[in-house]
């Protein structure tokens, strides 16, 4: 029972239809803006905020200067069934809408985020990572699953790539930049291993005219990597391989903040975020020593 809205683009089109009434419609238009200009967050992040409140608004079919804090509680009722994640994600949207972006504070003080509860996260081991990339079927899939186990970037960071991000001769991704506070875009790398899957792949590779580095349909992206796990019975995504990136650069020495600026992370501390160099050259330099190995 988990939905999550499909935010491939934040495009402002898909904010009104005609399930909304025309003053929603266009308030879902400023609300987008509201979340991308004032809060300075992704299209991805606002497009999905607005998906929430449209649902919201969808379910209540009242005006925006009718709604009342009984129609959100009811609201909120009928999400029992959905994980926290959604619960929250939902809550979250309904408090940026009515406390920051209608100034009315009143209407959502009162509602609490589920609490979450720590579970101990198994990292998976070398060994069965590499079981896991034998069990990959195509060279692209290989191609990817060594990108984001060795540069600890995100999924769709490595998805977006195109060959003008990439600095072949140095092993250097130079990410998309992000216009997010919450989210940045440094440098990364990738090590031996992954450049030599990577130069085979670029030698086979059909020709697209997409520009990026690895060219997928939808269906493709959706299901990557679900014949591994089901061969292999390990539960390894692109968000677990970032776990293991930061895990594995950790128990080589690599600092924190470093990890932090690999994964495209905000930095945390006073160090980190004014006393740190993160040049290429310097995040170049941490990353050879630590030597990073996937499949040996």
């Amino acid at each position: 029972m988990n939905q999550r809205p499909l935010a491939r683009k934040a495009n402002v089109e898909l904010l009104s239809e005609k399930n909304l009434n025309q003053e929603i419609g266009a308030l879902m238009e400023s609300f987008h803006e509201f979340v991308r200009v004032d809060l300075r967050r992704s299209g991805r992040t606002a497009y999905e905020k607005v998906w929430f409140i449209r649902r919201f608004f969808e379910a209540v079919e009242k005006g925006v200067s009718e709604v009342t804090r009984e129609d959100i509680r009811g609201y909120l009722k009928t999400l029992e069934g959905y994980s926290n994640s959604h619960y929250s994600n939902t809550l979250k949207a309904l408090r940026v809408f009515f406390r920051d972006f209608l100034q009315r504070p009143d209407l959502v003080a009162t509602f609490r985020l589920p609490s979450v509860v720590l579970k101990p996260k198994k990292i998976p081991s070398r060994e069965e990572l590499q079981s896991f990339y034998e069990a990959i079927g195509s060279l692209k899939q290989k191609a990817v699953f060594l990108v984001l186990a060795s540069s600890g970037l995100r999924r769709n960071e490595v998805l977006r790539l195109r060959l003008e991000n990439v600095d072949f001769a140095h092993r250097i991704i130079i990410p998309e930049k992000r216009e997010s506070e919450t989210k940045h875009s440094w440098v990364s790398f990738y090590n031996t291993e992954t450049e030599k899957v990577l130069k085979e792949y670029l030698r086979e590779k059909k020709a697209s005219r997409s520009l990026r580095l690895f060219p997928m349909a939808r269906e493709e992206e959706r299901k990557l990597w679900r014949s591994a796990r089901q061969k292999t019975g390990l539960e390894i995504t692109p968000k677990v391989l970032r776990e293991w990136f930061c895990e594995e650069m950790g128990k080589l020495g690599v600092a924190e903040r470093y990890i932090d600026a690999f994964c495209g992370r905000t930095p945390k501390s006073v160090l980190a975020k004014h006393y740190s160099d993160y040049s290429p050259e310097k995040l170049g330099e941490i990353y050879e020593r630590a030597n990073l190995k996937v499949l040996s």
